[in-house]
């Protein structure tokens, strides 16, 4: 980074030993807390820290700098009058699935880090439990290879998936919020295993009037979520 001062690594687990170790530093001089990508406590490493600093009348100050978060909100084509962050995506797929349903609901609209290796699981999630929900993939925000990813889930799949290079970076996912127009697709969604069974036995157009009858939801749009859901 170019720093010619005394760096110390500061992360989640060693927090608690590094302020100890640092606590008289801290009273007596000027320290600064950085992060080689991102920006602290966001994420990051750093509430142990600026908690100590509060407790002990050490006066804490933020120095403004790249966002990839806002900057991903600004360039995403969505509305971001409001807004929901969410950190990283979890690890395992169950997880995913899980903050997915309850972004799916969600009136806001939700920002999380995706990163390289569960960018494609996350769109898979996302476009099996909300297909219709817009979304954006930003990629490598402020840098060099920054690119955005614009659509539903299936679209913006199938563009990364198009060349290798794409996977690479670190990625910015934002995911529209919850609207009544929303709402129907998500309604027929809760009944996706019992629909793809009768897929196999009845006309697309038998299904239609069946899940017009239990939902009282548009017949044309039961019938292009069951195409989408054929493909």
């Amino acid at each position: 980074m170019g720093i010619k001062k005394k760096l110390i690594a500061l992360h989640d687990y060693n927090e608690h030993k590094i302020i100890d170790q640092i606590k008289n530093i801290l009273k007596n001089k000027n320290c600064v807390l950085i992060s080689d990508a991102g920006s602290p406590l966001i994420s990051d490493p750093g509430y142990n820290l600026v908690q100590y600093c509060i407790n002990n009348n050490i006066r804490v100050t933020s120095v403004p700098g790249p966002s990839s978060t806002i900057s991903s909100l600004q360039l995403s084509g969505l509305p971001i009058s409001e807004f929901t962050f969410l950190g990283f995506v979890p690890k395992s797929k169950k997880k995913i699935e899980d903050i997915i349903k309850n972004i799916s609901q969600e009136k806001r609209v939700s920002v999380l880090f995706v990163s390289s290796h569960k960018l494609i699981i996350f769109l898979e999630c996302l476009e099996k439990i909300m297909p219709e929900r817009s979304v954006s993939i930003c990629k490598e925000i402020t840098k060099i290879n920054e690119f955005v990813f614009r659509g539903l889930s299936k679209k913006v799949k199938n563009e990364i998936l198009k060349e290798k290079e794409n996977l690479k970076g670190e990625f910015v996912a934002v995911i529209d919020r919850h609207t009544i127009k929303s709402q129907d697709f998500d309604r027929i969604d809760l009944y996706r295993n019992e629909i793809k069974k009768m897929i196999t036995k009845f006309s697309l157009t038998d299904i239609v009037e069946i899940v017009h009858k239990f939902t009282n939801i548009n017949k044309n749009k039961i019938y292009k979520w069951l195409l989408k859901l054929k493909d």
